[in-house]
């Protein structure tokens, strides 16, 4: 009896440890493992140990993308929106490839919020986010819109591949990466464009470049801030 309390004794944190995922994969499984967790800086294993990246968790939701202040620029080539920029702290953008692992390991779901330099705030909410491997260019494949007062401004780049200033994946004949500063699932071009220039409000000096979400506030209104994240499908 003395061996197996010992045995027991010894095993007990191995036993407790497999209660929790030690590498969590991303905002929820930390989430589930502790919901009294407060919303801030986590680090997530997308692809196991070596993948290791922070994100903002906002509970459940890993944040994938976020724009507050336009400290970040946004303006980057695919390598660097292939494997992520910024700070989880502040603005970012995670990686096409980890947004592919999450998406493709969980069903997921997307929420956007958005808020003006007025201090109004709306959001869109999606039941279906899906991203494509490389090989298809990270093909985007959203369904299943819900108003949060935002209007639905991305389904219109769902079945699209991702593109960026060196790498014009668009429907366009021009490059719409290059004429709207931004990387983005761009069809011919946008109706939203959360990787555009950081703008105040309302500017039409340059057609269409700044953060915008069209079913909103219109295709000149640069907004104040806009967050795109994701949770597994309840």
């Amino acid at each position: 009896m003395k061996l197996v309390s010992v045995v027991l004794i010894l095993l007990a944190p191995l036993l407790v440890s497999c209660q929790t995922p030690v590498w969590p994969v991303d905002c929820s499984d930390i989430y589930d493992n502790d919901n009294s967790r407060p919303s801030g800086v986590y680090t997530i294993y997308p692809k196991g140990p070596p993948s290791a990246v922070q994100v903002y968790c906002e509970m459940s939701w890993t944040v994938f993308q976020r724009r507050m202040n336009g400290t970040v620029n946004f303006y980057r080539d695919w390598n660097e929106y292939r494997t992520g920029f910024g700070i989880a702290a502040g603005e970012y953008w995670l990686g096409l490839e980890f947004l592919m692992v999450l998406t493709q390991v969980k069903k997921c779901e997307l929420q956007v919020d958005m808020e003006d330099f007025e201090g109004h705030k709306a959001s869109a909410r999606y039941s279906s986010f899906l991203v494509d491997p490389a090989y298809f260019n990270y093909k985007l494949h959203v369904s299943g819109f819900t108003d949060g007062g935002a209007g639905d401004s991305l389904s219109y780049h769902n079945g699209v591949s991702f593109s960026t200033f060196d790498s014009d994946q668009d429907r366009w004949n021009g490059n719409c990466a290059k004429s709207h500063l931004g990387g983005f699932w761009y069809r011919d071009c946008h109706n939203t464009n959360p990787n555009g220039v950081y703008r105040r409000g309302a500017d039409n000096t340059l057609d269409a470049v700044g953060v915008e979400w069209a079913t909103w506030k219109g295709r000149n209104y640069s907004l104040k801030t806009i967050s795109m994240k994701i949770r597994p499908v309840q």
